[in-house]
């Protein structure tokens, strides 16, 4: 699953991190989830958790710039990690 995205300025979308390999590896479930979102993009509502995924809702951005969206999760065990997701505002 690719990590870069090219995204319209006008667009409303959501954007996933998959956690299923990770969380399988380390015998855990996702506790909780926060994304951070830059400025010049808008969180859209509160990521969502579903399984071993996270999700979140994004809009805005300008045109020819870049942005850096971090997901960190928390498990049950305990355990803390973060992913990235890039994120390049084109008109499309």
């Amino acid at each position: 699953m690719s990590n870069s995205f090219i995204k319209d300025p006008g667009a409303l979308l959501d954007y996933s991190w998959d956690w299923s390999a990770w969380l399988a590896e380390v015998a855990d479930t996702i506790s909780s989830a926060t994304v951070t979102v830059p400025v010049g993009l808008t969180a859209v509502g509160a990521p969502v958790v579903a399984d071993a995924a996270v999700t979140q809702r994004v809009s805005g951005g300008v045109v020819d710039s870049a942005y850096t969206l971090v997901c960190q999760i928390t498990t049950a065990g305990g355990l803390i990690d973060e992913r990235s997701i890039y994120l390049t505002v084109s008109n499309r």
